[in-house]
C-alpha cells in the first residue's frame, strides 16, 4: 500500500474511528484523541503488511482496540490501590460537556469487551462476524457479549439514573 493510498483510506474512516474510541474511551476526548493517534501511526508503520485481505476499517478497527486494550493493562499496572482508592480515575471520567454522560458513565462500567461489543454493533453498524474479527474472538462470543453487553448496560443506566 502505498503512503497516497493509506492516506485516502485513513480519511474515509478517521472519524468514525475517533468516535469509536471516544465511546470506549467514554467520552474522555483527549484520551480518545491519543489512542486515534497512536493507532493510525501504529497502522502506516504496519501497512505494508496489509494486503487488502479484508476491509481496512476492520483492520483499522483492530488496530484501535488493541491499543485501546493496551492502554488499559498500562494504566493498571502503573496505578497502586492505594491511588485507585484514594483519587477518582480522571482518565476515565466523561467529558463534563458531551451530553451523553450517563451512557458513558454506565459503558465504563462494562467489560472492554462487552463495551466495544455494543459500540461496534449499535453505534458503529458493524456486523458479529466484523466485530469478531475486530476484537480477535468468534461470532458465538460477540452475541454473547451483546447479550450480557445489553443486560449490564440497563441495569447501570437504571442505576445512573
Amino acid at each position: 500500500m502505498t503512503r497516497e493510498q493509506f492516506i485516502e483510506l485513513v480519511k474515509a474512516e478517521q472519524e468514525a474511528l475517533r468516535r469509536f474510541l471516544l465511546t470506549l474511551c467514554c467520552g474522555n476526548a483527549d484520551e480518545a484523541d491519543d489512542l486515534a493517534q497512536e493507532s493510525l501511526v501504529k497502522a502506516y508503520l504496519s501497512s505494508a503488511d496489509y494486503k487488502d485481505k479484508g476491509k481496512f476499517h476492520s483492520w483499522l478497527y483492530k488496530i484501535a482496540y488493541n491499543t485501546f486494550i493496551s492502554s488499559r493493562r498500562q494504566a493498571s499496572q502503573t496505578t497502586s490501590l492505594d491511588e485507585l482508592t484514594d483519587r477518582p480515575d480522571t482518565s476515565l471520567s466523561p467529558d463534563r460537556n458531551y451530553r451523553y454522560q450517563h451512557l458513558y458513565a454506565a459503558l465504563r462500567e462494562l467489560q472492554p469487551k462487552e463495551r466495544t461489543a455494543l459500540v461496534l454493533f449499535y453505534m458503529d453498524d458493524r456486523s458479529t462476524k466484523e466485530i469478531a474479527q475486530i476484537i480477535d474472538t468468534t461470532e458465538a462470543a460477540v452475541r454473547q457479549q451483546l447479550s450480557r453487553g445489553r443486560l449490564h448496560l440497563k441495569q447501570k443506566l437504571q442505576h445512573h439514573g
